[in-house]
């Protein structure tokens, strides 16, 4: 039986087939956006392994791809673990981005004003950790500002490491991303519990 959208327009209830699609369409334009913002939908569509005629099924321009993309980036609604990965990869390419305007606001600005630009995205990391917190999903026996700084601490290092070539640039979403959740994990929930 179909549904009805907002303005009471019947649409039929997507299939699981379609809504992997989307999911993996999602993915490399998330991933392929990142590496260059000038990715072809072409390249876009064999990164998810669906044609280029699925692919506009789905997003009919290429600013509507790009505009999901972007919601889907900066939402923290969800599974935290699931909000804080694409929190991670969104900030990610931010602080690589302009890891050198950084480096010179460290040498010319006080560490107030510094943590000061940060404090928007801040808000977003503890809202999401406080969430995930209070769902059981993060560990409780450590503060939530604590959480916070091991965030905002560990995508500085990333940047740095990336900076002198230790790690890949695009790398490191995943590595952020991987260290964090093994550090929030509630103790007892790991693979070893």
């Amino acid at each position: 039986m179909p549904s009805t959208d907002a303005r009471g327009t019947a649409r039929r209830t997507q299939r699981a087939d379609a809504r992997r699609n989307v999911a993996a369409i999602l993915d490399a334009a998330t991933d392929c956006l990142a590496r260059d913002p000038d990715t072809s939908i072409a390249r876009i569509a064999a990164a998810a392994g669906v044609g280029r005629i699925t692919l506009y099924g789905h997003f009919s321009t290429r600013a509507e791809l790009v505009d999901a993309v972007l919601a889907r980036t900066t939402d923290t609604g969800g599974d935290p673990a699931d909000a804080l990965a694409r929190l991670v990869a969104a900030s990610w390419q931010l602080v690589h981005q302009f890891r050198n305007i950084l480096l010179a606001a460290h040498r010319e600005l006080p560490a107030e004003r510094i943590r000061g630009v940060h404090d928007p995205i801040l808000r977003r990391v503890q809202s999401l950790i406080g969430r995930g917190q209070r769902a059981g999903a993060f560990r409780t026996d450590l503060p939530g500002h604590w959480l916070t700084t091991t965030v905002f601490s560990l995508m500085h290092a990333a940047a740095e490491d990336a900076a002198v070539g230790r790690i890949q640039p695009g790398d490191a979403a995943g590595l952020i991303s991987a260290t964090l959740l093994a550090a929030f994990t509630p103790p007892g929930d790991g693979p070893c519990a």
